[in-house]
């Protein structure tokens, strides 16, 4: 099957500023992505702007599970967060938050956020997640990661907003497998027009076999994303 980590920048074209779900979904129909991992994403709103976009994307793709996962709401009534698309029937899903540093430590931009696990009928546990920009916000969404981690049929992806020799990642990458391993030349993810680093991953259990990966050079979103050929 075919995994894919995408941030969609809710939706919106790098090139163009404005919300573009045919380009999204079209981006991720010729994937031919059986489960889709979204950050970015945003739900019904009290303004127009904010549409369920989970859904709205699930009915261009024709991947027929989706989930959404709320982190925040903007101005206190627009929801945002994280979500999943599945051709496999999603099972059970929950949102757990990421903690917020107690203390802020730095003078960065903070953002509450959340971690989606989902379960799958086809025994895959889904974890999406989008790490925070500060070190603190980065080692609080690692612990989240780790304690709520499955040893097999588990996939974890998403925007971790690190570069990959980032040491935050050691715990992660002590139980899983990054699926980056099998890029035949260096990919880079952002921005996706020119991109300069790479910071969207898909990590699987070490049971799941790594078929490919690839970070396709699309420009859709800000970032572009990031998909692999897996089997277990």
């Amino acid at each position: 099957m075919k995994i894919m980590a995408y941030n969609t920048q809710h939706c919106a074209s790098y090139l163009t500023r404005r919300i573009d779900f045919e380009l999204i979904a079209d981006i991720i129909k010729e994937s031919g992505a059986d489960i889709v991992g979204l950050n970015e994403i945003r739900g019904k709103g009290l303004t127009p702007e904010y549409k369920e976009q989970t859904e709205i994307l699930s009915r261009l793709t024709g991947i027929e599970q989706g989930y959404f996962a709320r982190a925040i709401f903007i101005q206190g009534t627009e929801p945002y967060g994280n979500a999943l698309l599945s051709k496999y029937p999603i099972v059970s899903a929950e949102v757990i938050p990421v903690p917020d540093p107690e203390v802020r430590g730095y003078n960065g931009y903070y953002e509450t956020r959340c971690l989606l696990k989902a379960k799958l009928e086809n025994g895959l546990t889904v974890m999406v997640i989008h790490f925070g920009l500060n070190p603190d916000e980065q080692e609080n969404a690692v612990r989240t990661v780790i304690d709520n981690l499955e040893d097999e049929r588990c996939i974890l992806m998403g925007d971790f907003n690190v570069t990959p020799d980032n040491p935050v990642l050691a715990p992660i990458r002590a139980r899983m497998k990054d699926t980056a391993e099998l890029f035949e030349c260096e990919k880079l993810s952002f921005p996706s027009d020119e991109p300069r680093i790479k910071i969207d991953y898909i990590f699987v259990s070490p049971d799941i076999e790594i078929k490919a990966a690839d970070i396709p050079a699309v420009v859709g979103s800000d970032h572009r994303p990031h998909t692999a050929d897996i089997e277990f």
